[in-house]
């Protein structure tokens, strides 16, 4: 069989396609893996709604996604032996680094200036095979479910975000409930923070993140956010805010709720550059230290997450709330925009 089965971004436009594609071929350092388990990521649906980042950034035909697990099934011919191998049950870390710019030689590669992303920038894994330089694949416990397998890239841009800050002890405010604020509250929970609010608009995540550790929840399309939270802290503020939305309001609104000194950690990414943010007030005059969160930390935040995953503090498994076939592509991006969901996985070949 030289064909398989992919979800693209063909045309500049909203939407995707199901096709018929050839199964990729490998380079010397690559490996080939049979995808098993996909999960879809915030970063797909902007891709499916060819919003105004896809549409700076996405330069289709491109088949889209970078969650993923599976086993490797073939590999080139520079791959060593102490590298993974066929049979090898893997996920994939989605920034292909250079290894030779400035920030790659000084241990910041999740910032490296040439990086590029599978599914954004190189065909991705909503296909039933997709290659990858074996330097990006991350070998896997053999009893691990495969969603949870799949997310764990994600996963890690939660981990990033909490470990940038000093939780332990501390009131935290996450503004941004989607899979990877989710994701972040037991994380905050395991590092030892005192207090947990959550806010979001979705009645639906905010269950959840009270079914993950949030000590208190605000919809904020139906709430006051600013009493509700800072009744919560007892009248003091916040010492940590964790912004996942990217929503300006969250940002605005959470940085009036931190305390002087205290630390904010952004990984949530706006529309559109900011037009009305009071930098003064908001950060320079209170002494707030901000935080901008790429990725994840290569390779000591997957070093956290298997830590994290494998001592059982963190079980990830009530993130995932839908699981469909990779056919049925296009109702999971809609129930994942709709906000009704959690982290959503998808099976090549069901």
């Amino acid at each position: 069989m030289d064909t398989m089965q992919a979800v693209a971004k063909l045309t500049p436009a909203p939407g995707m396609t199901l096709i018929e594609a050839s199964i990729p071929t490998l380079g010397p350092r690559d490996v080939l893996i049979k995808v098993k388990a996909t999960t879809i990521c915030g970063t797909d649906v902007h891709i499916y709604k060819w919003d105004r980042w896809s549409q700076s950034r996405i330069k289709p035909p491109l088949i889209v996604g970078h969650e993923f697990a599976g086993e490797i099934i073939a590999v080139g011919e520079l791959v060593r032996p102490d590298e993974p191998q066929v049979g090898d049950y893997v996920s994939a870390e989605s920034h292909i680094v250079c290894g030779v710019c400035q920030q790659c030689k000084t241990g910041k590669a999740h910032v490296c200036q040439n990086t590029r992303i599978i599914g954004v920038d190189t065909d991705g894994c909503y296909a039933e095979y997709v290659a990858i330089p074996v330097e990006n694949a991350w070998k896997n416990p053999p009893n691990m479910p495969l969603p949870v397998a799949s997310l764990q890239e994600n996963f890690g841009n939660a981990v990033h975000t909490v470990s940038s800050v000093d939780v332990r002890g501390k009131t935290v405010l996450l503004t941004g409930c989607g899979p990877a604020g989710l994701m972040a509250i037991p994380v905050i929970r395991a590092f030892g923070a005192e207090l947990i609010v959550a806010t979001d608009v979705s009645s639906y995540r905010l269950n959840l993140a009270r079914t993950l550790g949030a000590d208190v929840t605000v919809n904020v399309a139906e709430e006051d956010m600013y009493n509700i939270a800072l009744k919560a802290s007892r009248g003091k503020g916040f010492d940590v805010l964790l912004e996942m939305s990217g929503a300006p309001a969250a940002l605005n609104g959470g940085l009036r709720l931190l305390k002087a000194g205290a630390e904010a950690a952004m990984l949530g990414l706006t529309p559109a550059p900011l037009s009305d943010f009071d930098i003064n007030n908001l950060l320079i005059m209170r002494g707030i230290t901000l935080h901008g969160i790429a990725g994840r930390r290569l390779w000591e935040t997957w070093y956290q997450m298997r830590a994290l995953l494998a001592s059982g503090a963190v079980d990830l498994r009530p993130v995932i709330t839908h699981e469909f076939p990779l056919s049925r592509w296009q109702e999971a991006m809609e129930v994942m925009a709709s906000g009704q969901s959690g982290k959503i996985a998808l099976y090549p070949g069901a």
